[in-house]
């Protein structure tokens, strides 16, 4: 009888191995350090008049927690590239270097390998769909500036959805006329989708989708972007719509599905150096993660959610002078830097040489100087002077407007932290603890039973 049982043991051991995760959801914070998620969660709190405290996000809730190390193949500091092909195939690569080891050879990614095996497979993002992190998970190039090499890639793959705001350069660079990519997806059995509607229209005939903004223009105009949550019309694509199509129309054919989902623009606000627009940008991509732990929520049993980020960007610091914090300063920025920057340029186009009350009024306008924020003479002399240098108004007012929050800096570019890692459900214990961002990948496959 003894024998008995342990062998019923060893086979329920053995049976419990081959069982994994059904649904696998991957989210990838671009630029998101340890840092960009607390000052969302304090900043948050402070607007409900508890500044020592946290408003969580939904990842920070998750049982399992952890941290990865970023440096690349070639790098202490990694590009987008190169840690977009370390969390897509396991494999570290060169700065710059896109699906392909140090030595050109293309890596099998995740996202390949499980649809190799039969899973439906999405991809979204709210940066291009051929930019460095979704592309990492489908394409295979030696330097990741070819965006028309890797949009030709994106059909190629056979995965089954897309998201985001669109190519790069759908019809090649400047006078290099070559297959406007959108057509050429659609040749490959592609349905483009243009806006929410539209995609959910059309979502339960279409085999496989392309979903972006509502006209393809909309992508150029913000620099081939979604809008930045802060600067966001009614009419704009979100994160949270692309997911909430995705889900089902991932779910309706396969039972297995995986699906990578990038906040994108994380990285670019922190690149500036803008806060409060980094704050937006958090809690758009939490937005959309509930919409993924509502299916969990669903599936409990079934399903994984991974969350973790490619690097940090910024060298985000939270205190630059006293022992204090006023994040609650940042809720008078009511544009990007980017978009207050074409507001100062509108304001020199439509006078040739406007008045410094001019430029005040529009600081007053974007980021609540005088009104909200106290200036004093000194700092309202800084500002004075880049006007009459000629110099960036929005970015030095945005920089002002985080010294007074207490948020400092300590680059432009990236940086080497350690960031990260999040899990809830179907062998979310696996990543727990410290890891280097090569293993996220291998272990989201032996959670789906690879």
């Amino acid at each position: 009888m003894k024998r008995l049982f342990s062998s019923l043991f060893l086979i329920l051991i053995a049976l419990s191995s081959f069982a994994g995760a059904k649904y696998i959801f991957y989210f990838i914070g671009d630029g998101m350090g340890d840092n960009q998620v607390l000052i969302g969660e304090m900043y948050r709190a402070a607007l409900d008049g508890k500044p020592l405290s946290r408003v969580q996000t939904l990842m920070t809730t998750f049982p399992v927690s952890g941290q990865a190390s970023t440096f690349s193949a070639s790098n202490g500091i990694t590009d987008s590239a190169a840690a977009g092909t370390a969390l897509a195939t396991g494999k570290k690569t060169n700065n710059g270097t896109l699906g392909m080891t140090p030595d050109e050879q293309p890596a099998k990614t995740v996202a390949e390998v499980l649809k190799a095996d039969g899973w439906d497979v999405g991809i979204m993002t709210t940066v291009a769909i051929d930019h460095a992190t979704p592309a990492a998970f489908y394409a295979h190039v030696p330097k990741r500036s070819k965006y028309y090499q890797i949009g030709l890639q994106l059909p190629e793959s056979q995965f089954d959805f897309f998201g985001g705001a669109g190519f790069h350069y759908p019809e090649g660079k400047h006078d290099d006329k070559k297959l406007n990519l959108y057509r050429n997806a659609e040749e490959k059995g592609y349905v483009v989708a243009h806006g929410f509607e539209e995609a959910q229209a059309l979502q339960y005939d279409a085999k496989k989708m392309i979903m972006v903004q509502a006209s393809e223009d909309q992508g150029a105009k913000h620099g081939d972007n979604l809008p930045y949550a802060i600067d966001r019309n009614k009419e704009d694509l979100t994160l949270t719509q692309i997911v909430r199509t995705a889900i089902p129309f991932l779910d309706k054919r396969y039972e297995q599905f995986f699906m990578m989902v990038e906040g994108g623009m994380i990285d670019y606000a922190s690149h500036g150096n803008d806060a409060a627009t980094a704050i937006g940008e958090l809690w758009d991509m939490d937005e959309a993660m509930q919409a993924a732990f509502s299916f969990y929520k669903e599936h409990p049993d079934e399903t994984l959610i991974v969350v973790t980020a490619d690097h940090e960007t910024g060298g985000m610091a939270l205190g630059n002078s006293d022992y204090t914090l006023h994040l609650d300063l940042l809720q008078y920025q009511k544009c990007s830097a980017w978009v207050l920057g074409d507001r100062f340029k509108q304001l020199y186009k439509d006078n040739k040489k406007p008045s410094w009350a001019q430029v005040k009024e529009l600081y007053r306008d974007n980021l609540g100087f005088w009104d909200k924020v106290e200036i004093s003479a000194d700092e309202e002399k800084e500002l004075k002077s880049v006007y009459k240098s000629k110099g960036d108004l929005a970015e030095a007012g945005v920089a002002l407007l985080n010294k007074k929050a207490h948020v400092g800096w300590t680059t432009h570019s990236h940086t080497a932290h350690a960031v990260p890692v999040f899990a809830i459900g179907v062998g979310a214990e696996l990543f727990s603890g410290w890891h280097d961002n090569t293993e996220i990948a291998p272990l989201i496959l032996q959670a789906a039973g690879q």
